[in-house]
């Protein structure tokens, strides 16, 4: 009898061997990936600049990621906070590359044993002496484990006492750089954007996974709820491990959404919410009126900003710009950057400096916005203004809406 579709996992149902088997096929697939992904984006990659011409700008996806845990060495000799190095080490980002394509290489080995070799008397039903699943002493066993690795990233890998630290940044992502990070225990620990909530969160984390692990291998569920939670359905177990995956998911792309200690302005670049709320801007002022304040000239207090602050407020690396389906990487769209001209400083006749100011909250700005449409980006279109610095209207750009 054929099977649909969606039961084929029936294939490996009471079969520990091949389950095995598939399980590490997947990781060799998914480790077989990272490392040629990495490859190949370390092929293109120009470190050359890395103010002007980030790896986000570049539209890396798997070095960002290296970096964040702390790579960022390359046995070409450069660094990915500029400059040249002499003795990259074992782990550089061709070193972890190579790693997970061997990596990928023996899973794909051993898959194939473990396939043919289907047989084990891993599991075996103690009645009938005939191989068996006991999914809650599997789910028992990866509870431990994946709780051991937590743990272990969080006490050793982040807080640097076996390991180099994460990537940790100011919340302008200017000072970024890996180095070891102390667990927050404190109210402290639960902000996204403080980098010790990482490390507390992982020991918490992989502690409890130790202590359910332990819990589950050595105590049996009680008929009841094995039936209720049809623990020894094979679906079941698939299902429920897509519900965790998905969990984990959504957390991510709230953190890749409005930022966090996980996702540095340097290695993801800006996300639209700051964009939204002029995140940048607003520090760019705020350190112009603080030189102007120190009586700085104008020239004097523009020359202080960070090339760096002054690039994230540039219109190009607006996260939206494009939409949701930009095509290549942001130097593809508009260029590489070569440097900060400078700021334009735009004056009325009777002296007064003048600031345009977009309308986001004009009902045009709500249509653009929902046609995936930034206000920021389409000077043109979205009406704006011309105020003072103390906020008075001086002048108004009128919007073209013909071709809306």
């Amino acid at each position: 009898m054929g099977l649909p579709w969606y039961r084929v996992h029936t294939v490996v149902l009471n079969d520990p061997g091949r389950l095995i088997s598939v399980h590490i096929m997947h990781t060799a697939l998914v480790a077989g990936w990272a490392g040629s992904m990495a490859l190949y984006e370390l092929a293109v990659f120009d470190p050359s600049d890395p103010v002007l011409d980030p790896m986000w700008r570049q539209g890396m996806f798997v070095i960002p990621f290296m970096t964040r845990l702390g790579i960022t060495n390359s046995w070409g000799g450069w660094s990915i906070t500029g400059g040249t190095i002499t003795d990259p080490g074992i782990w550089s980002y061709e070193g972890v590359a190579g790693a997970h394509i061997m990596f990928s290489g023996l899973c794909f080995l051993a898959a194939i044993w473990h396939w043919v070799y289907w047989d084990l008397e891993i599991f075996s039903d103690e009645r009938t002496g005939k191989p068996s699943l006991d999914l809650p002493k599997i789910f028992g066993i990866h509870l431990f484990l994946s709780g051991v690795a937590c743990f272990g990233f969080g006490a050793f890998h982040v807080t640097g006492l076996y390991g180099p630290g994460i990537w940790v940044s100011d919340p302008y992502g200017l000072t970024g750089k890996v180095q070891p990070v102390s667990p927050a225990w404190g109210v402290e620990g639960f902000d996204p954007f403080v980098p010790g909530g990482i490390a507390s969160h992982h020991i918490a984390a992989g502690t409890l996974g130790i202590l359910a692990g332990l819990f589950h291998l050595s105590v049996r569920p009680p008929q009841r709820l094995y039936k209720g939670l049809r623990m020894g359905n094979i679906e079941t177990v698939l299902s429920s491990s897509i519900a965790a995956v998905f969990f984990a998911a959504f957390v991510v792309a709230g953190t890749m959404w409005y930022g966090s200690a996980t996702t540095p302005i340097e290695l993801f670049g800006p996300t639209r919410y700051q964009w939204d709320q002029g995140y940048f801007q607003q520090e760019i002022y705020r350190r112009v009126s603080a030189g102007l304040a120190e009586n700085q000239s104008l020239s004097e207090a523009w020359s202080k900003i960070p090339e760096k602050l002054a690039f994230y407020d540039y219109i190009g690396n607006n996260p939206a710009k494009g939409g949701l389906f930009r095509a290549g990487s942001m130097d593809n769209g508009d260029g590489i950057a070569v440097g900060w001209l400078g700021h334009p400083v735009f004056r009325d006749k009777d002296g007064r400096e003048l600031f345009v100011r977009l309308l986001d909250k004009h009902p045009t700005c709500k249509v653009l916005y929902k046609r995936g449409i930034t206000s920021s980006e389409t000077c043109a279109l979205c009406p704006g203004v011309i105020e003072d610095a103390e906020h008075v209207l001086r002048s108004c750009i009128r919007a073209k809406l013909s071709g809306l």
